[in-house]
């Protein structure tokens, strides 16, 4: 092997540790069946309204169906967060919840309850709509700020 060779050979190092380490072997293409997209509140409301467009637009990126799973029920939307969590980790199902998702378990804890499902046990990967959380109080109330 001559120095132009080697220089070669060493220049294309890491482009290929790029390219092989970004590979996954014997793995069929994602998605490999239907995708289901958990909305935990009933058909119309705020979260499905922002749901449905969203499967729309991954069924044509992915060519493969997205099913919007509304699954009312629970306050909150704790039912449908309970299914996203006890889901196979595979990237096929996804779960398009509101802020109550962060402050379920809590109010569980609060009240001693069963914890239906932990936050650790989502990863997020797209914020789709602002969902701003208020606190507030009667008019007549003596506090005006927190």
């Amino acid at each position: 092997m001559n120095r132009r060779e080697l220089l070669k050979a060493a220049a294309a190092l890491p482009l290929a540790n790029t390219v092989l380490s970004h590979t996954a072997f014997a793995q069929s293409p994602y998605p490999s069946r239907n995708i289901t997209m958990i909305v935990p509140f009933p058909p119309g409301g705020q979260a499905d309204l922002a749901a449905r467009p969203v499967a729309q637009a991954l069924e044509r990126i992915f060519g493969k169906p997205v099913i919007v799973d509304n699954r009312a029920g629970g306050g909150g939307g704790s039912v449908g967060n309970a299914a996203a969590a006890r889901a196979e980790p595979d990237g096929h199902t996804l779960l398009m919840t509101l802020s109550s998702l962060a402050v379920l378990p809590e109010a569980d804890r609060l009240f001693d309850r069963p914890v239906a499902y932990e936050v650790a046990q989502f990863a997020p990967i797209a914020r789709v709509l602002a969902d701003p959380t208020l606190l507030a109080v009667p008019a007549s109330a003596p506090w005006k700020t927190l």
